[in-house]
């Protein structure tokens, strides 16, 4: 990465280009920005852009979310592989944002704090923004883990619409597994009571990966799960707001993943309109190799194999390909 900082051009917020650099036959741009637009100013967020040497501009925009306990490396690895490369080279336009305090984005004032209702609210339309206003066009999105979670939270929450976000794919994300022992208030309480002594949930501590994550993101998953609780925050339902989804909207789920099963990752989607909802199992009852994992089903030499032109299909052509088109439209 070098060393100066230069300015980029944007009329939306202050960017700054942190480095233009050629990894062999991939060129990469890494930007910095500052958009202000949440009620904590210091917050910084970087892009990452891939592109092929030599393809020349014009690739469609494909936005690349990571999740929990994780950064851009899950996309794009110091080797050049990964589905971000796989993308660039098949022509996309492709940036992989890295949330508050992961990877290249530094960590922000209230980072403890930071929850999905921000990065909804807040991060993932200024995003949005800013690769539109760079490629011209609305940019396709796809979200792994918690990363899906916080773009089903921006389309429930109407923060995003379909002039910032032309199809979305979530990849392993739910929000509807039941956690019985926190259905009993007192439970939920003292979870709530204990987290709030910690800054952090460490990765590393934890064996869930690289990054720590804020407890704020904790915090408001024991209040989603509560007796009470509710798929949204104080100001807005994102579960019924999914309702109102006009953006086609793809679930992947992986019959071998037993943090994000496979029915949860069904029934979010089945709260998007008919005309705009699919659905696709990674499951040897489905013509693939093996029952894909939480993390396989996207990091894995299968994967490479099976899943990643299943991506390229749905961003190029809006539809899975034939071999899954059959069981792809939820209905």
């Amino acid at each position: 990465m070098q060393a100066a900082i230069m300015q980029s051009s944007s009329e939306l917020f202050p960017v700054a280009l942190m480095g233009a650099e050629l990894r062999g036959d991939l060129t990469e741009d890494v930007y910095r920005l500052k958009p202000g637009n949440s009620p904590d100013p210091s917050v910084e967020l970087v892009l990452t852009r891939l592109g092929c040497f030599g393809a020349g501009s014009g690739g469609v925009p494909v936005i690349l979310v990571h999740g929990s306990f994780s950064n851009r490396r899950f996309w794009y690895s110091p080797k050049g592989l990964g589905l971000g490369p796989y993308l660039a080279r098949a022509g996309f336009d492709v940036w992989i944002a890295e949330m508050r305090g992961h990877g290249l984005s530094p960590r922000n004032q209230h980072y403890r704090r930071n929850r999905v209702a921000d990065y909804a609210r807040y991060d993932l339309p200024a995003i949005a923004a800013f690769v539109r206003e760079q490629s011209g066009r609305a940019p396709h999105w796809v979200g792994h883990s918690l990363g899906g979670v916080t773009l089903a939270a921006a389309l429930g929450g109407q923060y995003l619409d379909d002039d910032h976000a032309a199809s979305v794919a979530l990849f392993g994300s739910q929000v509807s597994r039941v956690y019985w022992p926190l259905k009993v208030p007192p439970l939920e309480w003292g979870g709530r009571l204990f987290l709030r002594r910690f800054q952090v949930l460490s990765g590393s501590l934890l064996k869930r990966g690289p990054e720590d994550e804020p407890i704020g993101l904790a915090i408001e998953s024991l209040r989603w799960h509560g007796l009470f609780g509710r798929f949204g925050d104080a100001e807005r339902d994102w579960w019924a707001g999914l309702a109102d989804v006009r953006v086609p909207v793809l679930a992947v789920a992986a019959a071998g993943d037993h943090q994000d099963p496979a029915w949860a990752c069904r029934k979010l989607v089945e709260q998007v309109p008919g005309a705009y909802r699919h659905f696709q199992l990674l499951a040897r009852s489905e013509g693939f190799s093996e029952d894909f994992g939480h993390i396989e089903m996207l990091v894995s030499k299968a994967a490479e194999r099976e899943v990643w032109p299943l991506v390229s299909h749905w961003l190029g052509r809006g539809c899975l390909p034939e071999r899954a088109a059959a069981d792809a439209l939820v209905r």
